[in-house]
C-alpha cells in the first residue's frame, strides 16, 4: 500500500510529489497550499516512508513501479511530476519510463545516481517515520559508478524544470549542468538555498515552478 496526501480541486490537473529519502508527504506541506489552488496536489508516502508499506525491499525502481501503480489506481494522465532529492531520481525513472503521462517534470536539486562515495550514517536512536532499511539500499544504488541511469535521459520528453540549490548544497551543480544538457527539454534554474529548497525558500520555490509552468504551457 502506498498512502498519498491528496489536496486541491479533485477535477483540476494532478500534480504528483515525491520526497526525499527520509520524508514523507507532508515535507511538501510548505508548498503543497499553493500549488493545490492550481493543480489536484498528490503527495505520496514513498514504500518504507511515512504510513506507506515498510516491506525491507528498496530500490529506485520498485518506487518507480509504485508511483506507475498509483497512477494507475488513480486514473491519473497528463499530470506534472514533481521530485526532490531520492524523489527526484524516482521521477527521472517514472517519466523514462512513461512518456506520454507525465506532461511537465519538475526535479528539486537532483541529478540521477552518479559515481561517489557516500557514506550510510548511523542511525538515528529512538523511532523513526520511516524504515532504516531504506536507507543503506538507496544509498548504495546513489553512488552508481556505471551512471547507467543517464543514458536514459534523452528519452524524456516532458519539458523539465531542474532547480539547483546552489553552492551550499551538497550536490555538485554541476552535474545539474549536465543533465540540463541532455535531457531535450530542460531549464535549469538555481535557488540559493541549500538542498532542501522547498522547505528553506517555499515562496522562491513555488513562484519559479508556477511561472515556468505558465510560461511552458
Amino acid at each position: 500500500m502506498i498512502r498519498c496526501q491528496l489536496s486541491g480541486d479533485p477535477g483540476a490537473p494532478a500534480m504528483v510529489m515525491l520526497h526525499a529519502l527520509g520524508e514523507h508527504a507532508a515535507s511538501w506541506d510548505t508548498v503543497a497550499p499553493r500549488f493545490a489552488t492550481r493543480f489536484r496536489v498528490v503527495a505520496l508516502d514513498l514504500r518504507g516512508h511515512g504510513a506507506s508499506d515498510w516491506p525491507g525491499t528498496y530500490s529506485f525502481e520498485l518506487m518507480r513501479d509504485d508511483v506507475i501503480g498509483v497512477l494507475d489506481d488513480l486514473d491519473l494522465h497528463e499530470l506534472v511530476l514533481v521530485g526532490h532529492s531520492m524523489g527526484g531520481t524516482v521521477a527521472y525513472l517514472v517519466a523514462q519510463a512513461q512518456p506520454s503521462r507525465i506532461t511537465r517534470l519538475v526535479v528539486e536539486d537532483a541529478p540521477p545516481p552518479f559515481a561517489r562515495t557516500r557514506p550510510v550514517p548511523p542511525r538515528p536512536a529512538g523511532e523513526l517515520s520511516f524504515d532504516w532499511a531504506v536507507v543503506p539500499a538507496i544509498i548504495e544504488e546513489v553512488n552508481d559508478p556505471s551512471q547507467r541511469w543517464w543514458t536514459q535521459l534523452p528519452d524524456i520528453t516532458a519539458p523539465t524544470l531542474l532547480i539547483g540549490g546552489g553552492s551550499t548544497s551538497h550536490i555538485p551543480q554541476e552535474k545539474l549542468v549536465d543533465v540540463a544538457r541532455v535531457v531535450p527539454w530542460c531549464t535549469l534554474i538555481t535557488i540559493p538555498a541549500g538542498h532542501d529548497i522547498h522547505e528553506s525558500e517555499p515562496d522562491a520555490f513555488s513562484e519559479v515552478v508556477l511561472d515556468w509552468l505558465g510560461a511552458d504551457g
